[in-house]
């Protein structure tokens, strides 16, 4: 509205509309802050309004209620003495067979490290004297672990073979030609590496595979 029109119409006796008033909010008073549980009437405890609280036999500690004695059943009975020695006699029982079995990996072990021990005094033992011909032409076959092994031999080692005055042991996956006197040393370190031991007190034709002729496969199962 311009000046002209605002000094014809207070002219006229119309009022200036009022100006609204100013009001300050006043700030709010702060609240004291008080320690949670300040306001329970004394001689109260916590929880004293939740239902069952007081009651006999209500759990302190909200858990739930206690379980039954080890030693009652499901239907409140306390446990018979047969009862009673029948579980330790079962515990006795279940001790002893763990202790067996604890003793029988022990043994398997040690038996284990002895085997280890002997065999690698018989590698140390062997070294050098192996009597091997790589020209050797002539296989001799012999039973060892189950299955028909060979060996080459000359025709002379093959005569002193089967006459025992040779032998054959095995060692780290070689069967080495040896004299009977290496061949019984090794025996007493180590007797399952005695492949082939032959017996000259034994009748002739007793061992089959003497014979050079006599060929088999390598992998035949014994």
């Amino acid at each position: 509205m311009s000046d002209s029109l605002k000094d014809q119409l207070l002219g006229l006796g119309f009022k200036a509309a009022p100006k609204p008033e100013r009001t300050e909010r006043k700030p709010e008073p702060k609240r004291e802050h008080r320690p949670a549980g300040r306001d329970r009437p004394q001689g109260t405890q916590p929880g004293a309004g939740k239902p069952g609280a007081g009651k006999p036999g209500a759990p302190r500690d909200g858990r739930g209620p206690r379980g039954p004695r080890p030693d009652q059943r499901g239907g409140g009975k306390p446990r018979t003495q047969e009862e009673i020695d029948l579980a330790k006699a079962y515990a006795l029982r279940a001790e002893i067979e763990k202790r067996e079995r604890i003793a029988a990996e022990q043994a398997k072990q040690e038996a284990a490290r002895v085997r280890r021990e002997a065999k690698a005094k018989l590698d140390a033992f062997l070294v050098g004297k192996a009597l091997n011909d790589a020209a050797a032409e002539h296989a001799r076959h012999f039973p060892y672990g189950g299955k028909i092994k060979r060996i080459h031999v000359t025709p002379d080692q093959l005569k002193a073979l089967n006459a025992g005055e040779l032998g054959v042991v095995q060692s780290n996956g070689r069967y080495l030609l040896v004299t009977a006197a290496v061949l019984a040393e090794a025996k007493a370190l180590f007797p399952d590496a005695v492949a082939l031991e032959v017996d000259p007190n034994a009748p002739p034709g007793s061992d089959e595979y003497a014979d050079p002729q006599y060929q088999v496969p390598d992998d035949l199962v014994w």
